[in-house]
């Protein structure tokens, strides 16, 4: 007999920046697992291929064009996600960007803004009204924030980056506390280096490869289907007493 533990009927998953790369894997997989989906990205296109993609799981999907950096579209998207599915169990804060300056001295306020204003006050705008919904109501929620190994290492160029999830880390850890007594659990999963829009540039560079993609123990870049169990795991009941972490799936990289 199959273990139940991660049966997701019944349950409603958000996922921001879920029309592609890791976000959509992490979609599409708990729409398989039986979890009704909503979607929020900024391209329009994107979400409408994301649709059909899910189509074929049998599940509800509700997409939504919302920039997660402006707080008034988020309490308006979340209100409206509550409106359609009926609740709102699990929020995958995904939504990111990631550029930067050739040199940290190099770096400017502006950009430094741009990115803490979607991976950070985004993140906070998401997961706190995700929060009134699950403290309001019996049964709790999952919140899960998705950070990176910059985070926790050094990445040069990437100052601005690696504050955002570095606080993202943070912010999660005392929410998990806060919580947790309403039945809200939150953890973090730090991605190491996967195949996505994000990291072209770096796919793109043979040097970049040889140097350290090759000191990954798995050898070779991660794939945004990677982090799709994981996206099960914290979204059902199997990761009932599992919160306040933070989870690493680099292939091994931060450890070699």
């Amino acid at each position: 007999m199959a273990y139940k533990g991660f049966d997701l009927s019944g349950k409603v998953a958000l996922v921001t920046g879920g029309n592609g790369g890791i976000g959509l894997a992490m979609a599409q997989a708990m729409a398989e697992a039986g979890a009704n989906i909503v979607i929020w990205g900024t391209n329009p296109e994107k979400n409408v291929a994301a649709l059909a993609s899910l189509s074929g799981t049998g599940v509800k999907v509700l997409t939504s064009r919302v920039d997660v950096s402006q707080e008034a579209q988020v309490k308006d998207a979340f209100g409206e996600a509550v409106k359609q599915m009926g609740r709102v169990d699990t929020v995958i804060a995904n939504a990111g960007v990631g550029y930067g300056a050739p040199a940290f001295v190099d770096l400017d306020i502006e950009t430094f803004r741009k990115i803490l204003a979607v991976n950070l006050e985004g993140a906070f705008f998401t997961l706190r009204e995700a929060a009134r919904h699950m403290t309001k109501r019996e049964g709790g929620g999952s919140l899960v924030g998705i950070a990176s190994l910059a985070a926790i290492e050094g990445a040069a160029r990437n100052q601005a980056y690696g504050s955002s999830k570095g606080a993202l880390i943070s912010m999660i850890k005392g929410t998990a506390v806060e919580l947790a007594r309403h039945g809200v659990r939150a953890n973090t999963i730090l991605p190491g280096w996967v195949a996505t829009e994000l990291t072209e540039a770096s796919q793109a560079s043979q040097k970049f490869n040889d140097n350290v993609i090759s000191r990954v123990p798995i050898r070779r870049w991660g794939q945004p289907e990677d982090y799709a169990g994981i996206a099960v795991y914290l979204a059902s009941d199997a990761s009932r007493f599992h919160t306040g972490d933070q989870i690493v799936i680099d292939g091994g990289y931060a450890i070699f």
